[in-house]
């Protein structure tokens, strides 16, 4: 069993930039396919980027593509999610998650963090 911690959350002002990482240990994430998923207050979990277990295929949602982008280094069992550009609406916790595939529906990813917040400020 995977076990992942993300950091690097925090406030920032709209238009700034913010790097998340999910750290995983107990083994090793080449076995999956990572993503990152956000809820904001009194909102569904939503699918934001995911990379495949090679890190030669990436996928963002609409509403962050050409913001966001997501990375994976697996030599440190770290995934990233660089976020420029941000909007007071991209405010939430943001989860990081593995599972065997990339998925756009939280119900097919294994395991999952504990979340960090990410606030934007207007």
């Amino acid at each position: 069993q995977v076990q992942l911690v993300e950091s690097g959350g925090g406030l920032v002002q709209a238009g700034g930039s913010l790097r998340l990482s999910c750290v995983a240990s107990r083994r090793t994430i080449t076995s999956y396919a990572m993503g990152w998923f956000r809820q904001a207050p009194g909102k569904e979990r939503e699918f934001v980027a995911a990379v495949s277990r090679s890190g030669s295929s990436t996928y963002t949602a609409d509403s962050v593509k050409g913001r966001f982008t997501v990375s994976r280094d697996n030599a440190k069992n770290t995934v990233y999610l660089q976020m420029n550009s941000l909007k007071p609406e991209d405010t939430a916790v943001y989860y990081c998650a593995a599972g065997e595939r990339v998925a756009l529906v939280r119900d097919m990813w294994n395991y999952w963090g504990q979340g960090t917040q990410v606030t934007v400020s207007s």
